[in-house]
């Protein structure tokens, strides 16, 4: 079963406002057993923008949905010029604050595991271990014909060679790794098949439109299960994707905490919302429970 795209969502009346006040996150990661949810919000300082805060992408771009993909060859030639495009910016980002927080974290102990609905892979990159990506990673390729995965890398790679001089100039990209590109941008750009079986290629990560694999899907609740408390950093929650899991703790009465500028559409079954930017926020909270915080370089942050 797959589930429509959902672009927004439009915040109720009588939601609690968002605090400063950090402790409860200080509390629950003293403890232990934190389960984080992650979304887009936590990449943007890395240069990657979201897709619904301020300036987010859903403002200016409609994503591509699986059932748009899988339609015909023209919109593949399209998603793939402005993907292979936005795969350069994807390759450069580099883990932020939030990201090396977060790894802090689970080096001190306090984590039960990391559920990211981005497909950057930079929470991997910025040390943090056992990270489910519940949308996929932008750094594979899959084969919608025979299965068979290959590195995006290779798959870059190939795409330079068919498409030599391609260059355009993007409007922007967005937290899929999509580029915003016009049709005469695009041009005729050349879509490379599977070297295996001459199939379509995806990127190995979750369209709107599309389900998360239900091994995946129970895989995260069982983590949500084994938590003591769910913390949520930087998603709106619109989709029901990540929405889900945060519904499942409250009912099972686990706390909620979210740190988000924003409203999200989990607000309501949350004990916390902290309107604060989440880099200088964890970063914070690091320092109250001692953690030490690595800097871009890999060093102490000073001060942590």
């Amino acid at each position: 079963m797959r589930m429509r795209p959902t672009l927004s969502w439009t915040p109720t009346e009588g939601l609690p406002p968002a605090t400063t006040d950090l402790e409860p996150v200080v509390d629950a990661l003293g403890t232990g057993g934190v389960l984080v949810l992650s979304g887009a919000g936590i990449s943007t300082d890395s240069g990657i923008p979201d897709y619904r805060g301020e300036g987010g992408s859903l403002s200016r771009h409609t994503p591509m949905t699986y059932q748009d993909f899988t339609s015909g060859a023209r919109a593949r030639r399209r998603y793939w010029a402005r993907s292979h495009l936005g795969w350069k910016t994807f390759r450069r980002a580099r883990p932020n604050a939030g990201h090396r927080a977060v790894a802090a974290f689970g080096r001190g102990g306090a984590l039960a595991g990391v559920i990211t609905q981005n497909v950057d892979g930079l929470h991997q990159a910025a040390g943090s271990e056992g990270v489910v990506e519940l949308h996929g990673g932008l750094d594979r390729v899959v084969c919608l014909t025979c299965g068979t995965f290959v590195a995006r890398a290779e798959v870059a790679r190939r795409l330079e060679e068919a498409n030599p001089g391609f260059q355009p100039v993007a409007a922007g990209v967005n937290p899929d790794g999509d580029a915003d590109l016009t049709d005469e941008q695009v041009g005729d750009f050349r879509v490379v098949p599977c070297e295996i079986c001459g199939g379509v290629l995806k990127p190995d990560v979750v369209f709107f439109g599309e389900s998360v694999p239900p091994a995946r899907v129970e895989h995260c609740r069982e983590l949500v299960r084994a938590a003591t408390s769910l913390l949520v950093l930087g998603s709106s929650l619109t989709v029901m994707s990540g929405l889900r899991f945060v519904r499942q703790a409250a009912q099972a009465g686990k706390p909620v905490l979210i740190v988000n500028r924003e409203p999200t559409r989990g607000d309501g079954q949350a004990v916390t919302r902290i309107g604060l930017p989440l880099g200088p926020a964890l970063g914070t909270v690091a320092e109250r429970l001692g953690l030490r915080v690595e800097d871009a370089a890999g060093r102490d942050a000073p001060g942590a």
